[in-house]
């Protein structure tokens, strides 16, 4: 994996990038999520838990970060994707 895009060059420079770099729209499916708190272990800066113990973005669209990634990628049911916050392209989970 290379850098903060996730993609190998994904989330790169280019489309859904501004000028400091790549912005990502993150979503947590509160219907899938189980609250299993992996995501705000991994991420403490881009995931909290609620009161019921379900997970949400810090801030749903953020800079592309390492951390957010592996959280997504590390979520035990699949709750959490990221696309590019301008094109909406597929981050994680990537498209098949």
């Amino acid at each position: 994996m290379s850098g903060t895009d996730g993609k190998g060059g994904k989330g790169g420079k280019g489309a859904g990038a501004g000028p400091e770099g790549p912005r990502w729209h993150v979503e947590v499916d509160r219907g899938v999520c189980i609250g299993s708190g992996l995501c705000a272990a991994t991420a403490p800066g881009g995931f909290e838990l609620d009161a019921a113990r379900q997970s949400h973005p810090v801030r749903p669209e953020c800079d592309a970060c390492d951390d957010v990634l592996a959280a997504a990628e590390g979520c035990p049911v699949e709750a959490i994707t990221v696309t590019l916050a301008v094109t909406g392209e597929a981050v994680f989970p990537p498209d098949e």
